[in-house]
């Protein structure tokens, strides 16, 4: 294969699209076991106002403005509330999912 290094536009990233199928192996368990714990983290580990925003914000997919207007606070209230939600889960998700998995497979 000729070096792709510097090639630009569609055959660069046909190349590069190629490379990543063959690199990639099967990660659908992996995948699977990050939402299960997504979502026992977001029961479980953060409060229920970050709970709702987060919800409202990722999977409703409202803007940060329309979640005020609808909860009757500020934007910049809705924006510290998803960052520290996000860091919320990020700990746990980093932190608590070496003990969860652990458990997962015991049971």
């Amino acid at each position: 294969m000729p070096n792709t290094r510097y090639r630009r536009g569609k055959v660069y990233a046909a190349d590069m699209a190629v490379y990543s199928r063959q690199m990639s192996a099967d990660n659908s368990q992996e995948i699977s076991r990050l939402k299960r714990n997504l979502i026992r983290a977001l029961r479980e580990d953060v409060t229920a106002k970050q709970r709702q925003v987060l919800l409202l914000y990722y999977a409703e997919g409202l803007n940060m403005r329309e979640i005020g207007e609808r909860l009757g606070v500020d934007k910049s209230t809705v924006s510290r509330t998803i960052k520290r939600g996000e860091r919320r889960l990020q700990r746990c998700l980093r932190y608590g999912a070496e003990a969860y998995l652990r458990n997962m497979d015991e049971s």
